[in-house]
């Protein structure tokens, strides 16, 4: 599941999708692709970000809901925090001391 969260991450447009989402969750597909266009100049397809959101969709970091007609995505933060538990759990014994 980490493998998938850190492909997923990997990519720049990816990462810009998740930037715009964290703005403003509950877009459809149309308004994703509209505020990379306007906002962020990225001549991207519509099926390419698709794909792009099928990536993060399966790495759990968007949820689709359809109402509708419409299919509109949101934001999942819980797999980075999982993450950071993971690696930012703190220690029991307390912080170790480096010695030179």
């Amino acid at each position: 599941m980490a493998g998938d969260l850190f492909k997923a991450l990997a990519d720049p447009t990816r990462r810009t999708i998740l930037d715009e989402l964290t703005e403003r969750s509950g877009q459809t597909l149309f308004e994703i692709c509209a505020r990379l266009s306007m906002k962020h100049r990225l001549g991207i397809s519509r099926q390419a970000v698709s794909q792009h959101l099928a990536v993060l969709e399966a790495a759990g970091l968007v949820e689709s809901r359809r109402e509708g007609r419409y299919k509109f995505h949101d934001l999942n933060t819980a797999p980075l925090r999982r993450i950071a538990e993971r690696w930012l759990a703190p220690d029991p014994s307390g912080p170790e001391e480096s010695t030179p």
